[in-house]
């Protein structure tokens, strides 16, 4: 699932398909900033919005298909709907492309598993963008325990936090708040403890957005791992926070602490008679986390141009999955659920857990 190909020559030639929010925010990137690397033209089934985008960043538009069997393109980005990811990872691994896709893989696991196998038969490397592992402050707290200045962690906290709720069109398809948003801090759990998990509690309840229980969905949740070295991780998401948005990652050890905060929108400190005020937070993902996705970006660029495995690979969006449909069957079980009372893993792929970059 790591598979890291042949060294590739620079540039190296990219295609985005989905040009919605966060495709639009890698297309720029691509085509101005990421050294390495250059954006030969952008696909989206809504063509308005295909168009828009080539425009502002000067690449042409090519129908999915041809821009995936494009002789022109080295790689391909998927930032289509989750519901797409599948298909046009094994599509783009026939091709003989290397793929980057976002986050989640797949909402069922069945589909991602089809979709490695397609990535490990053609041999081309897969990334999966799990950007808040490139954060500068979030990558210091991993890199803190992996060294070993902490000791084994013993607790973990990761607060995640949007400053307001998805509109109810999208969170129907969403997969739900733990397939959605949590995915990104259980990815988080993993990467910084360094050792897999073996048990999921979930609770949740409905604070924000009324019309998300029709759904089946909560706004507001806590989850509970457990890891194989005993570290408990405490995640705590809600859809609201009125004040920006909130991420924040803090690791306890024998040996002391370290954690993440927020970066504020400027470092100015004003003082008067009612007391002191500061800068507010960054509004939201794109904001908070511009420079992690361009940091992503250069890693993926790099382990393409020396031919070796990328960073966050499909093993680790599986890993993520899981544990985002574990806390799914104790939210509704209201109990402890072991990751593997929910894995289905396909014949080959046995469902083994992803290197956490503790290296």
């Amino acid at each position: 699932m790591s598979t890291a190909g042949a060294a590739r020559p620079v540039p190296l030639r990219f295609g985005v398909i989905g040009t919605g929010r966060i495709g639009r925010l890698h297309a720029e990137l691509l085509a101005s900033q990421v050294q390495g690397a250059t954006l030969v033209a952008v696909a989206d089934a809504v063509p308005a919005l295909a168009d828009e985008v080539a425009r502002s960043v000067g690449v042409a538009v090519m129908p999915t298909d041809e821009l995936v069997a494009h002789p022109g393109t080295d790689a391909v980005v998927i930032c289509s709907p989750t519901g797409t990811h599948g298909g046009l990872i094994a599509q783009a691994a026939r091709a003989g492309k290397a793929v980057f896709c976002e986050k989640p893989v797949s909402l069922d696991l069945g589909e991602v598993d089809a979709a490695l196998a397609e990535v490990n038969r053609a041999g081309v490397p897969l990334m999966v963008g799990f950007n808040r592992r490139f954060d500068p402050s979030h990558a210091a707290v991993h890199e803190a325990v992996a060294s070993g200045a902490l000791g084994t962690p013993e607790i973990v906290r990761i607060t995640s936090r949007d400053p307001a709720p998805p509109p109810l069109s999208y969170a129907r398809v969403s997969g739900g708040i733990f397939l959605d948003m949590t995915i990104h801090d259980l990815d988080m759990a993993r990467f910084v403890v360094g050792s897999e998990v073996i048990e999921v509690y979930a609770d949740g309840a409905v604070r924000v957005e009324p019309a998300l229980a029709e759904i089946g969905d909560v706004d507001t949740a806590v989850v509970v791992l457990r890891h194989q070295n005993d570290c408990l991780t405490v995640i705590d998401n809600s859809r609201q926070a009125v004040y920006g948005y909130d991420q924040r990652v803090e690791v306890l050890g024998p040996e002391g602490m370290v954690a993440s905060d927020n970066p504020l929108a400027n470092t100015t400190l004003h003082r008067d008679a009612a007391g002191g005020h500061v800068a507010g937070l960054p509004y939201f993902f794109l904001e908070r986390y511009r420079s992690s996705y361009l940091r992503q970006w250069q890693a993926f660029v790099a382990s393409l141009t020396n031919g070796f495995a990328p960073p966050t690979t499909g093993a680790d969006g599986r890993a993520a999955l899981l544990l985002g449909l574990a806390a799914k069957k104790s939210l509704a079980e209201r109990r402890p659920v072991r990751p593997a009372e929910v894995d289905v893993p396909a014949e080959g792929q046995g469902g083994a857990p992803a290197d956490l970059g503790h290296g």
